[in-house]
């Protein structure tokens, strides 16, 4: 069902498919939204943005993002079972991002309402000789129009929700629709479960990807937070141009692992097999250019290739599975053509290359290493988004460093290194917005997320992600 206005609903387009990716089996049948269902969507935020006490009452904010994550946390059996089957996660990442890490952040977005400095006093001053007390307040966007991926569909909807709401804002929620029932369950807890005002949320489930671009266009949306590719991102922002609205956009990677020459080999590159195919490959940040000492290339290709063709592929719910199948037969198909790609270029697969044996039904791809290629092929260059690896050699430090950069892209990195010193220099030296250093995870409520050049605009997280849905307000008062 919909939630328009405090109410769920059908779509007026009916209803369309959700399938389970690791069998191919139709799960059930989600809303289908068609535009006037949007228009009612946007109408509704508007309202309550404009009508109620919402974005003015700091602490009814913080007691209902406390409710929805209680209420979440009550049907945590049903929405694990539920992101195993829609989304094909596989069951060890439901107890961390795919599901319980975001509802537990929730709670943290609740206590920065509390503690969050809402205004700020500048002291007196004589401006221009005129005698002033000036002030700072910090106020809610406004209507925020959220457009959300499949790969990641609890985190990267609530990362949106959380710090959008605190802030004061409404939502009108668009999902993949790869994953609507994710999002739907989301929208059902919210009116059955919170004191969240009606039209404060409002969640649109629709097979049509393009229906979010509506929320780029309409003048009653004042902010667009999206996450996907880069190439959507640039359409999502051209769009928004026409009314000048705010954008926060969260894009692609292809972010590199660097291997100093004095790390432990054997441990990095195992490291970076396990990180790299988890879920598929299916992340944004996730490092799929492992960069190592030259003269020690065959070595780690050997040890990476291993560690993948132990990983395998396996059925989500079972707890040992690392790599389950990827979303669809369209994603599997857009990752057999950068395969080929990678052949045509002049790399070869030191493990994996194709479908595994044996799976018949699902959609599915061997985890894959390809080695042989520079930096400046295709496959080494743009995101793949499956479980592909790219084994590339370095020859130091600064050779690391120019290889990791020479990217449009910018979202994460890693360095692995004996010496912490030495490996802190060189991820200082990456341009991304998050570096992991000897297996240093960044991911938590508190720490911002996003990337420099094509990888996005703004930070999603952290203070500084609630503060992307905050406007500044300064008042002076003559004395």
């Amino acid at each position: 069902m919909l939630l328009l206005d405090g109410r769920l609903v059908p779509g007026t387009g009916g209803a369309f498919e959700t399938i389970n990716p690791a069998t191919e089996e139709v799960l059930g049948t989600a809303a289908d939204a068609a535009p006037a269902d949007m228009d009612r969507a946007i109408d509704a935020a508007r309202r309550a943005f404009d009508e109620t006490g919402w974005a003015t009452d700091h602490a009814f904010r913080a007691r209902c993002l406390r409710q929805l994550r209680d209420g979440l946390r009550r049907r945590a059996d049903e929405l694990r079972d539920l992101t195993i089957r829609e989304v094909g996660a596989p069951r060890f990442l439901t107890f961390g991002a795919q599901l319980d890490a975001p509802v537990d952040d929730l709670g943290w977005f609740a206590d920065l309402v509390e503690s969050y400095a809402w205004e700020r006093d500048l002291g007196r001053a004589e401006p221009m000789g005129m005698a002033s007390h000036r002030r700072v307040r910090r106020e809610a966007a406004g209507v925020v129009g959220a457009v959300t991926p499949w790969n990641f569909p609890h985190q990267i909807n609530l990362a949106k929700l959380g710090p959008a709401l605190a802030a004061g804002n409404t939502v009108v929620l668009k999902p993949a629709p790869d994953t609507p029932w994710c999002a739907a369950v989301l929208g059902e807890v919210i009116a059955e479960e919170t004191d969240i005002p009606a039209g404060v949320v409002n969640v649109v489930t629709s097979s049509d990807h393009g229906l979010g671009a509506q929320l780029t266009r309409d003048p009653r949306v004042d902010l667009v937070s999206f996450t996907g590719s880069t190439t959507t991102g640039r359409e999502v922002m051209a769009s928004a141009a026409g009314t000048l609205k705010r954008v926060f956009l969260e894009l692609g990677g292809k972010s590199a692992f660097i291997v100093l020459d004095d790390a432990d080999l054997r441990a990095a590159c195992s490291y970076a097999a396990f990180s790299g195919v988890a879920h598929a490959g299916q992340g944004c940040a996730i490092t799929t250019r492992i960069l190592v000492p030259r003269e020690r290339y065959a070595e780690a290709a050997e040890i990476t290739a291993g560690t993948l063709a132990k990983l395998g592929v396996g059925d989500p719910q079972d707890d040992r599975t690392i790599c389950g199948p990827v979303i669809s037969a369209r994603q599997r198909e857009r990752i057999e053509g950068y395969l080929e790609l990678a052949v045509e270029e002049g790399g070869s697969f030191a493990c994996g290359g194709g479908r595994p044996e044996g799976r018949d039904k699902g959609f599915w791809i061997e985890p894959t290493l390809i080695t042989g290629l520079t930096n400046e092929a295709r496959a080494a260059r743009e995101e793949i988004f499956g479980p592909v690896l790219v084994l590339l050699p370095h020859d130091g430090d600064d050779d690391a460093v120019r290889i990791a950069n020479d990217s449009p892209y910018g979202l994460s990195g890693a360095v692995h290194g004996g010496d912490v010193e030495r490996a802190r220099a060189v991820a200082r030296r990456l341009r991304t917005g998050t570096v992991s250093v000897n297996g240093g995870v960044w991911y938590s409520a508190d720490v911002p997320f996003g990337g420099y050049k094509q990888s996005g605009i703004g930070r999603e997280m952290g203070v500084a992600g609630f503060e992307e849905y905050l406007e500044t307000k300064a008042i002076a008062e003559g004395l």
